[in-house]
């Protein structure tokens, strides 16, 4: 005799199922982000030194810097070729695949010889690395946000949804946590000429983790409906580029501010606080880490709000809220009291959580579910490469320009205006329909 499940163990199923995506989405994301932001904390304090010697401090910080943007010039690439993937054949091998990528990459450059070894051999293969990083992380944000949506209990999207984008802050904060102690005991010596290494090494243990999580996951309920209701799109980029183009280029507009304004805050303020305000390495780490956790918060509060009040009105309010942070973020900073920075930092990371936090699920809601994972992928990673991958270098380029933060507060500004322009522009995303165990079990 065939047994039937009843609804209540079916909604259980479907709540556990749901948990786990969002923790193997989370975890994994995380873990992702530590490997992609540990080489931007090296950017800012060792890496010229070590690859582009001969060079003054300025020209070294700019070619470390310029190192970071290959990073997202390869992100694009590695959305359309994994959210390719992602939509003929599932979303965790994709998972799968881009951990990898980061992860072997990671601890190459852990043990790459620097400049004084293999000469310009050395700048070399620590670009090829840095795109290979690229390549995974670009795959890494769709799939991670198309599982935890995707098995997402109905009327939660948004806060599942929030669980990769507090991976990012998470991956952050867990990379400042680990160079704190090696910036703070460890001399300037030993730390240019291999302390820096530690954190890329320790990738591998990382990934390990996040690998055996990932391992477990199970395709959602949705996508596996939508394979066998219709023949998988042989080209999905092809339909995204041709009937989806206006979304994808507003949707990676509504990311430039955020992305662009939290590289800055996460990369260029470190180098801002030594170079220019004569803080030491552990003050601006320490700034740095004790504003992730209202970075977290805020995700997590607007994803929640999200899901009652709708993605477009919580991401517009947060958008002008982020106009007006990015305005008083470095007059603030200027001011070199701790407390009063602390503050910044705090407010600025808060804000730019309430921007990030509805995002996932409203990327996710933008495209049908057999297009989702390129058509997500490519807006989020087109407004990445705008934003982030040119923030630090622009930031480092004004100052030296100008010689004051102003022109930088210029920057910020226009970036948020743009972000809120293009979210205006966007219309409300449909509801990503219910999955089919919810179906079954209502």
């Amino acid at each position: 005799m065939t047994s039937i499940a009843s609804p209540t163990a079916t909604r259980t199923a479907a709540t556990v199922k749901a948990r786990k995506a969002a923790l193997g989405s989370f975890v994994g994301t995380a873990i992702e982000w530590y490997d992609f932001f540990i080489y931007g904390t090296a950017a800012a304090l060792v890496l010229g030194k070590q690859f582009f010697p001969g060079t003054s401090d300025l020209a070294g910080t700019l070619a470390a810097f310029a190192t970071l943007a290959v990073g997202f010039v390869a992100r694009p690439i590695g959305g359309i070729v994994m959210g390719h993937f992602g939509d003929r054949i599932g979303r965790k091998s994709m998972l799968v695949t881009s951990l990898m990528l980061m992860g072997c990459a990671t601890v190459a450059i852990g043990l790459l010889p620097n400049y004084a070894a293999i000469g310009v051999f050395a700048p070399i293969l620590l670009v090829t690395l840095r795109f290979v990083q690229g390549l995974g992380v670009g795959g890494e944000w769709g799939g991670a946000v198309l599982v935890a949506t995707e098995n997402a209990p109905e009327g939660k999207k948004g806060l599942y949804g929030s669980a990769p984008q507090i991976g990012v802050p998470a991956g952050v904060l867990v990379a400042n946590l680990v160079y704190l102690p090696l910036a703070a005991f460890m001399d300037d010596d030993a730390f240019n000429s291999w302390g820096w290494r530690i954190p890329f090494l320790l990738s591998a243990v990382l990934v390990g983790v996040a690998m055996w999580i990932r391992l477990g996951l199970e395709e959602s309920d949705e996508f596996t409906a939508s394979k066998s209701e219709a023949p998988a799109e042989s080209m999905p980029i092809l339909e995204v580029l041709t009937r989806h183009w206006k979304t994808v280029l507003l949707a990676g507009g509504t990311f430039i501010a955020t992305n662009g304004i939290a590289y800055a805050y996460m990369v260029y303020v470190l180098k801002y606080g030594e170079t220019e305000l004569g803080f030491s390495k552990t003050t601006m780490l320490f700034l740095l880490i004790a504003s992730c956790p209202f970075w977290m918060a805020g995700m997590a509060f607007s994803a929640h709000k999200s899901d009652t009040l709708g993605r477009r009105t919580v991401y517009i309010r947060s958008s002008i809220t982020l106009v007006v942070a990015a305005a008083v973020f470095f007059p603030l900073i200027d001011t070199a009291i701790v407390p009063v920075m602390l503050v910044s930092m705090i407010a600025l990371g808060f804000t730019l959580g309430c921007c990030a936090g509805p995002q996932a699920a409203l990327f996710a809601e933008l495209f049908p579910a057999h297009i989702r994972y390129s058509g997500a992928s490519l807006g989020y990673q087109i407004g990445a490469i705008l934003g982030g991958g040119l923030a630090p270098m622009i930031a480092t380029a004004l100052y030296a320009a100008f010689d004051t933060s102003f022109a930088i507060t210029v920057y910020f500004v226009i970036i948020a205006v743009i972000s809120l322009v293009s979210i205006l522009l966007l219309p409300e995303p449909q509801l990503i329909p219910k999955n089919t165990a919810a179906q079954k079990a209502s």
